[in-house]
């Protein structure tokens, strides 16, 4: 390649290299729209216009660096896109995935569809990790006040740089799940993509994924069911509330083992499971 190469030249190559070392094409347009500093638009625009040797350069060691290593492209980044806006992502971090996006999408239609228009809704993000969930609602709500919690001190931290970015108002909690959040609200509306990985599985997850995303966000024991056993354990202990809606994100093969858990202990009035995208089981819905 030489010293000045047309974009759609750089990004040929970076295909080809990527194809052959079995990663995905699409990083190769995440890096270089990211060094160019450009909207998708100009990006796009700009296919014929020749690009200087030293982003070429340093789009080249990223590339590598990624194949060898499979080192997450939002951690060369330094963000990831959710919800039309780019959030801070880092070791600490789960990296955002487009299928929780269909969690907070159910959230804001519980909310507007159930609950008083305009009256104030209590809601808490749990595990809130890099702050996606918590943020996008607080953003997206004009009636909600939102609380976030989570275990790792470095997880908020990112997080509430993400909300400060975003100019968003939330009241931050350290602890495990629920713990200790009845000493600030009485929530409407508990959602949580908490860990649900089981330890057996991780050997077919991706280097991208096992080795860069914290085990803390992935894995939960008891086949990956601890967690949802944990956090409902903690909503039968919260005051009572007329009117209550848990969410929860899920593996694909978790309805049923986290619909016996939510009747055992809750027996809510209604439980329904809703797919994803792409047909899976992805989102269990409960109201109290």
């Amino acid at each position: 390649m030489c010293e000045s190469s047309k974009q759609y030249e750089v990004l040929n190559w970076a295909f080809s290299f990527l194809q052959k070392n079995n990663r995905e094409e699409r990083v190769a347009e995440i890096l270089l729209q990211h060094l160019l500093g450009m909207s998708r638009s100009e990006y796009f625009a700009n296919m014929q216009e020749n690009i200087g040797d030293s982003i070429i350069k340093q789009f080249k060691a990223d590339i590598h660096k990624h194949v060898m290593t499979g080192v997450p492209v939002q951690h060369i980044t330094g963000y990831e896109e959710f919800f039309g806006r780019e959030f801070e992502v880092n070791q600490h971090v789960l990296i955002p995935r487009f299928e929780t996006e269909e969690l907070v999408q159910h959230v804001i239609h519980i909310v507007e569809k159930n609950l008083a228009e305009n009256q104030p809704v209590t809601i808490v993000d749990v595990g809130t990790g890099s702050g996606i969930i918590g943020i996008t609602l607080a953003l997206e709500l004009a009636n909600a006040t939102v609380y976030a919690t989570d275990i790792s001190t470095q997880a908020l931290q990112v997080a509430k740089r993400n909300a400060k970015k975003h100019g968003a108002n939330i009241q931050f909690v350290q602890g495990n799940f629920l713990e200790g959040i009845t000493e600030y609200c009485n929530p409407h509306v508990i959602v949580s993509n908490p860990p649900y990985i089981a330890e057996t599985e991780r050997d077919f997850l991706s280097d991208t994924v096992k080795n860069f995303d914290p085990d803390l966000a992935l894995f939960a024991s008891n086949n990956g069911l601890a967690a949802y056993h944990e956090i409902i354990g903690q909503i039968a202990s919260l005051s009572d509330r007329s009117e209550r809606y848990i969410c929860f994100e899920i593996g694909y093969t978790q309805s049923s083992a986290v619909t016996t858990i939510l009747e055992q202990k809750l027996s809510p009035k209604q439980i329904k499971t809703i797919k994803d995208l792409n047909g899976k089981d992805r989102i269990i819905s409960a109201q109290l």
